[in-house]
């Protein structure tokens, strides 16, 4: 079975500026760490906010960590944080720690 690597990106609000307007966090999912990153970059920039993800810094992360993190602030508060994350879709199947059944002898 084909093995295929997703990649979880969710936005976690967070910090005092949070009090003020609650919200759920945001996941979604993309199959390109490329594309996921061009579509994160192209929000922030579309949103005003600074771009301080790459390409380079996320992969290395990912690699190094298992997941990247990058908080975002306005005036020294932090307001969200975005958490790229791998998954591996179809992973290779186990026994589930079954062991064989034994069999009877006969005589």
């Amino acid at each position: 079975m084909l093995q295929q690597t997703i990649y979880e990106v969710r936005i976690t609000y967070i910090g005092s500026l949070n009090n003020l307007r609650q919200r759920e966090p945001f996941v979604t999912y993309f199959s390109n760490l490329k594309k996921t990153i061009e579509n994160i970059s192209s929000q922030l920039a579309l949103n005003g906010w600074p771009l301080k993800i790459n390409y380079s810094a996320v992969y290395r992360s990912l690699h190094a960590k298992g997941k990247y993190t990058c908080d975002f602030d306005v005036a020294g508060h932090k307001v969200f944080k975005i958490t790229i994350t791998p998954y591996t879709l179809n992973p290779t199947l186990t026994t589930l720690g079954i062991d064989e059944m034994p069999t009877v002898k006969s005589s």
